[in-house]
């Protein structure tokens, strides 16, 4: 290896780290589609709202769209946790909001949400044990392991919920005075607005921690690796006996010698009577 190889591996290790890394984060949070599904039942509740203040005409579309987007997935066979949740979130809004008859709550519930997992970032990594580590530890296949055999990935998951959860608190202090002192339709569009970027931002952050972390443990193939060596073990094991009994059956003597020593013995009394 020369002194200019090296540099070049290091390089090309790190940009698979950071590939690695974004690749995870778009599995979890769903990525570019996952993003169009969060925003699209909303964006259409504001607009045919905005357009003739009819609310159950908006709660049902941004129903029938959410539900049209599970369908979507489910005929793709692609994973539909992404677009499950929005369907549940808007259902919620839907309810909330024909209950009451007050379009506005219809933000109301992801609204709460947005502050409470806002309050979850914070309150896990204040606990030490950071949220967003428990959502991204499955998928780099290291489950817990960073909580005590990995501190660097430890402390950058604790400063990935720390900025998730400033971030949403920081959206949650725009939206809730809104709630409160605006329209539906004002809310609506700043809420709809405020959807991708505090989450762009997010990932972003996240993305920037991690990429600087220590590789992840990956726990699966420990368990693999483990589970390999003990049938291994189990097969040299087996092995080793089956040596040992062979072993011990060539040491005992065959039939043939029995016989004729017993043979040898019962002529010598012949010869002596």
């Amino acid at each position: 290896m020369t002194s200019l190889d090296k540099p070049t591996e290091e390089t090309t290790e790190a940009d698979d780290a950071r590939a690695v890394t974004e690749a995870a984060l778009f599995e979890a949070f769903g990525g570019v589609r996952g993003m169009i599904e969060t925003v699209l039942p909303g964006l259409l509740f504001v607009t045919i709202f905005t357009l003739d203040n009819d609310l159950h005409m908006s709660a049902i579309a941004a129903l029938a769209v959410s539900v049209v987007l599970v369908v979507v997935r489910l005929v793709m066979k692609d994973t539909v946790k992404h677009a499950f949740s929005g369907v549940f979130g808007v259902a919620f809004g839907v309810v909330f909001a024909m209950m009451t008859d007050n379009a506005k709550n219809f933000y109301l519930p992801g609204m709460l949400y947005t502050l409470g997992l806002a309050l979850g970032y914070i309150v896990t990594s204040l606990a030490g044990v950071p949220l967003i580590g428990l959502i991204l530890g499955p998928v780099f296949k290291e489950n817990l392991s960073w909580r005590t055999r990995n501190p660097g990935r430890k402390k950058a998951y604790t400063k990935a919920s720390y900025a998730w959860g400033f971030i949403l608190l920081a959206k949650s202090a725009i939206l809730f005075p809104l709630y409160w002192w605006a329209d539906t339709e004002q809310l609506g569009w700043v809420l709809v607005t405020l959807k991708i970027p505090p989450f762009l931002l997010a990932v972003w952050l996240t993305w920037v921690f991690l990429a600087k972390a220590p590789a992840p443990i990956d726990v699966f193939a420990e368990m693999e690796a483990a589970e390999e060596a003990e049938k291994a073990e189990q097969t040299e094991k087996a092995e080793r006996e089956r040596r040992e009994q062979q072993a011990a059956d060539e040491s005992l003597p065959g039939p043939s010698e029995t016989d004729g020593e017993a043979a040898d013995l019962r002529g010598g009394r012949h010869r002596k009577a």
